[in-house]
Formats: structure tokens, sequence, C-alpha cells
């Protein structure tokens, strides 16, 4: 008898276990199929830089992350949000260490739209893998992508506030511009090694530009759904002479090809550059990042220049 209720008790407690883990188990509807993420995610990897924004923002510090575009590290804007705990390197953008990722221990990774098949099936093996499902390119897509990281990470609310935070924060810095006057058409670039791209209307960046009062242009020169146009001559830089010219830099590479530039006559005759409106920014986080972080950071550089 003893035994008996022993082990009914031993059954009743494991049953009562699996019933609390079915409960806090959450079913995600991603790229990949519906997934089961745990309720409180420890040990969380991000494999791309929206994801890796979209978990501090909530409030949470990945073991593991990939580098910025252009860098051997995350964005430096993301720093700010780093103290002595910080994400370990597996990766970079387009090269995921496998080996290091399984290192972390993950129990939860967040990756890109963009992750291939092959790498999901192989990452899923180690935990569950958030992948956004893809969409046509368009300004506000990083919201979407938050709200899912959000979701795996059990930090819905987080997300919300940090979102209605950029919202707000854009209201207020477009009614400060209308007021001082300072608006007007406005293009961005990225500046590489070989010349500049006009980078398209529809990036995070491009999107808040908008959203404060600007007029955002790209010169007809953007094929449909691809992030920038063709590398442009010197000669056909008047096709980005607006009121305002917000210059993007990768590395020290696009720097130098942009300094080599600022001297020559194609780029002073600019009446934006005489108008002394060219805005340097950094294009780690002007046109490679993606979240609710990187909205602040950008509206950051968009108050400093146009209401210093």
């Amino acid at each position: 008898m003893r035994y008996t209720s022993l082990r009914n008790g031993l059954v009743g407690i494991v049953v009562s276990g699996l019933l609390a883990g079915a409960a806090q188990a959450r079913t995600l509807d991603t790229a990949y199929g519906e997934i089961d993420v745990n309720d409180a995610p420890e040990r969380v990897v991000t494999l791309y830089e929206g994801a890796l924004d979209a978990a501090l923002a909530a409030g949470v510090v990945p073991v593991g992350a990939v580098t910025t575009r252009g860098g051997d590290n995350v964005a430096e804007y993301i720093e700010a949000y780093l103290d002595d705990e910080r994400p370990a390197i597996v990766g970079v953008v387009r090269e995921i260490n496998i080996e290091a990722v399984l290192s972390q221990q993950p129990d939860l990774i967040l990756a890109a739209a963009q992750l291939p098949e092959e790498q999901y099936q192989l990452l899923s093996r180690i935990a569950p893998t958030v992948v956004p499902h893809a969409q046509p390119l368009a300004a506000d897509n990083w919201e979407a992508e938050a709200r899912l990281y959000g979701q795996a990470l059990n930090r819905e609310e987080a997300i919300e506030e940090a979102i209605a935070a950029v919202d707000q924060r854009t209201t207020e810095l477009a009614k400060a511009i209308s007021e001082a006057n300072v608006g007007g058409s406005a293009f961005l670039a990225r500046w590489m090694p070989s010349g500049p791209m006009v980078m398209s209307k529809e990036l995070i960046a491009t999107g808040l530009m908008a959203k404060v009062g600007l007029d955002v242009q790209d010169a007809g020169l953007i094929k449909e759904d691809s992030a920038h146009s063709d590398v442009l001559s010197l000669e056909n830089l008047s096709q980005v002479d607006g009121d305002w010219l917000f210059l993007a830099t990768l590395n020290a590479d696009g720097q130098a090809a942009l300094d080599a530039a600022k001297q020559s006559a194609a780029f002073t005759r600019l009446n934006v550059v005489q108008s002394e409106r060219v805005v340097p920014v950094n294009g780690q986080l002007w046109s490679s990042a993606n979240g609710p972080l990187a909205a602040q950071a950008i509206l950051d550089d968009i108050e400093n220049a146009l209401l210093p």
C-alpha cells in the first residue's frame, strides 16, 4: 500500500510537471512553420542585428550574436546597452559558426528572415529557432520582426513599449522640424569604395526620415524590392542634390573613398554641399541595423543634424 501510494504520488508529480511544462510552452508562427518555445528562455543567441536589437530592447542580453555588417563586433550604437555582460561572437552576418552557436548551449535562437533552410535545419536541432516570414521591402518591417522576437522572448509588453516610444519620438521630432522650417528634400546614400549608392525609401532609416517630415527621394534609380541603386559615378552626383544629403559609410575603406571624393569638383559644386547640409552618418546603423534601439539612434542623428 505504501509503495502504491508513493508510486501514485510520483506519477502525480510527473504528470503535474508535464502539464505545467505544456502550459508554459508557446507556439509561434514562423517562416519554417509553427514552433514551440519556452516561456522563460535563459540562454538566447541572436543571428541577426535586428534580433539583437529587439532582445536588448526587451531587457534580454543574448549569450551569442553575430557581428555588424562591415565590422568585427556588434554595432557601435549597441555598445551603449551592454555592460560587462556581452554576447560572444558566433559568426558574421552571412556566415554563422554552427559550432560556436552550439557552444553557447542556447535554449532559443533568433534568426533573420533570410536564413537558408539548410542552416535552419542544423540550428533547430540545437534549440528552437525563430525565423520571421520574409516580407516585401518596407520601412516598417522592423516592427513586425521585433514583435515576433518579443513573443519568442515572452516580452511582448516591453517590445510594444519600445515601438510606442519610437512613434512618440517621431511625432515630437516631426513637430519640432516643422516649426523650425528645416525640412525639405533628402537623400540617403551609402558611400562604398567604388562610389555612392542611393538607398531605398523603404528602409528603416529612410522611413523615419519621411515620418519626421523630410521629403525622401531616390531619383528613380532603385529597382523594385532593391535596397539601393547601382553605384553612381561622380559625374552623376547631381542626381542626389537635394536640401539634405545623409552620407553613410560602412567601414574605413568607404570613408577613405568619400574623403577622396570630397576633393573633386563634382562633389564640391553640389548645392547641398555649398549649403552645408551634408550629414555624415554611421552606415552600420543607417543602412544595416533594424529594431527599436536602432530607430532611436537614427532619430538622434536626425535631430542633431536638423535641430542642433
